[in-house]
């Protein structure tokens, strides 16, 4: 664990002006001179966010989206759609946590206590992410020397149950801290908080949103701990108040103005558009919204450029374009499965090792550009954009999590209301709301008083956010998503990998780590250190399989 130097504090300072109209600067007279015992919190808490949701959002819309089967990629596809993973370093939301703990000590030294909410926040935010991707992993003594003392680069590993205890002690303290009028609060400077713009009443609804997330993530092992943590916050709005609409969500806009602060995957620094046009929306996404007739896939799709059309009257050999279509004779296709939809045309799970070869693409191949496969929407080429945001959780997340508490039989309000107050909030966030009635009427979507409906309309809605989804499926095993046949197993993953360098220099904390992951069928030759090993959140469950 690196210690904060001077040249950090400086890149801090540049940092935020990518994200802020104010020069940060002026809040400290010399900051290339900083001291880390010195350094204004305002000068560290744009990086803490903005980094935070940086890597959020990257797991959202890259691999995880592809194990939840949102999306696929057609070229350098294996980890994306086959979860052929290797050595997932830790570093960056370590690299997080070190500023945030700066944030949070030299706030305190101040008596800055909107501030010291915002990083107990953030820091059971990413810890929470790291234990629930990870498993077990330092914690109590991840980092500790950062302020000047002896580096400790060989930190013991918390348990996974601890680490889950400490986040929601966090949460319950940021209640308590950022429960005051913004005028009570010293050193707020609105356009540093990029979530929130120094909202300290977002913020805590922002925290106590967050602890309804893990109480439900230990649910099936703790759940009298999830029920009595749930009803709690519930009974008392008051003292607990929660995100309920989506203009409360925790968000981040990009700025777009460099590559380093705009939308991933956008063509405006990718001159190439390679990283644009290798992603596509998989077909069990694709299909399931074709069958609910749901609004939001045409915000987040394209219809396919060119459809295929296989017409048994065509003159054997024929494959041409007429009007815009692909005229094929069923010659031409032979025994390949094709999905001839006009509309939207979604790419298989893990089917094959050549995924861009898909739909009889012309051009396969790591340069191809298949136009019989939907592309995502035009909205993801740009840099910035008002529907282009990190969301770290929504008003949809919370109203599921309650319509599931809800549907255990705990008092958390009634599981119809929430489930469809999850629907619309998510139809309102991707600007379709109007669909709303029309949608809840629908046979399919209209509330049936079962955890599977609430958990597939949660899936939908954690679109650009699936990491939520893949933490769902673990626990409960729904959607029921089966793996291709390309998939490096036969089911889907479990957990990341510890990075081989943690196992080399930490080697006696990350071994016995390790010894207490449970060995599944699935791990094969990865042993222990398998994604299909399960740490204690799954151990005894029997979920997801």
């Amino acid at each position: 664990m690196k210690n904060i130097t001077k040249k950090s504090i400086v890149f801090l300072v540049l940092f935020t002006s990518f994200f802020s109209c104010k020069d940060l600067t002026e809040l400290n007279e010399n900051p290339n001179g900083v001291q880390s015992d010195q350094v204004n919190p305002n000068l560290i808490m744009p990086t803490v966010l903005t980094e935070a949701a940086k890597l959020y959002v990257n797991l959202g819309y890259q691999d995880i989206a592809g194990v939840v089967q949102h999306t696929q990629k057609d070229a350098w596809s294996s980890g994306h759609n086959d979860y052929d993973w290797t050595n997932q370093s830790w570093s960056g939301y370590y690299d997080v946590l070190r500023n945030n703990n700066l944030l949070l000590e030299r706030a305190t030294e101040l008596n800055f206590e909107y501030h010291q909410g915002v990083a107990l926040v953030m820091r059971a935010f990413m810890f929470g992410l790291i234990t629930d991707l990870w498993g077990d992993a330092p914690y109590s003594s991840a980092l500790k020397g950062e302020l000047g003392g002896t580096e400790n680069i060989t930190p013991a590993f918390d348990s996974q149950e601890a680490i889950y205890t400490g986040i929601l002690a966090d949460l319950e303290q940021a209640n308590t801290l950022l429960s005051k009028p913004t005028n009570e609060y010293t050193g707020i400077v609105n356009n540093v908080d990029v979530y929130f713009n120094g909202n300290p009443a977002a913020w805590r609804r922002f925290a106590n949103s967050l602890a309804l997330r893990y109480f439900m993530r230990i649910s099936t092992k703790k759940s009298d701990v999830a029920k009595a943590g749930i009803e709690k916050i519930v009974s008392d709005p008051t003292n607990y108040p929660i995100i309920t609409t989506q203009t409360q969500d925790a968000t981040m806009a990009f700025p777009g103005t460099s590559d380093g602060t705009a939308w991933p995957a956008n063509t405006v620094f990718d001159a190439s558009g390679s990283n644009y046009r290798r992603i596509k929306m998989a077909a069990t996404l694709v299909e399931t919204l074709q069958g609910i007739n749901d609004p939001r896939l045409k915000i987040w799709a394209n219809k396919v450029e060119i459809p295929l059309v296989v017409d048994a009257t065509l003159p054997a050999g024929t494959d041409k374009i007429v009007d815009g279509k692909r005229m094929l004779s069923p010659d031409k296709v032979g025994n390949t499965v094709v999905d001839t939809d006009p509309e939207y045309v979604g790419l298989p799970t893990a089917f094959s090792a050549l995924p861009s070869a898909y739909n009889l693409n012309p051009t396969p191949g790591q340069t191809s550009f298949n136009p019989h496969v939907s592309f995502l929407n035009d909205i993801y080429k740009q840099a910035t954009g008002p529907l282009l945001r990190a969301r770290l959780i929504s008003a949809a997340e919370v109203h599921f999590i309650l319509a599931e508490a809800a549907l255990k039989g705990w008092s958390a309000g009634n599981a119809q209301t929430h489930y469809e107050a999850g629907v619309k909030a998510s139809l309102n966030t991707w600007t379709v709301g109007s669909s709303y009635d029309s949608y809840i009427a629908q046979e399919k979507v209209a509330y049936k008083g079962t955890l599977a409906q609430i958990m597939e309309q949660k899936w939908i809605a954690s679109w650009t956010t699936a990491t939520e989804a893949w933490f769902d499926f673990r626990r409960t095993g729904l959607p029921a998503l089966t793996a291709g046949p390309a998939a490096k197993r036969a089911v889907l993953p479990l957990r990341f990998y510890y990075m081989q360098d943690e196992l080399n220099i930490n080697a006696a904390n990350a071994t016995a780590a390790l010894e207490k992951l449970e060995v599944t069928n699935f791990s094969q030759s990865d042993n222990k250190n398998s994604a299909w090993s399960k740490p204690w959140l799954l151990q005894g469950t029997g979920k997801p399989w």
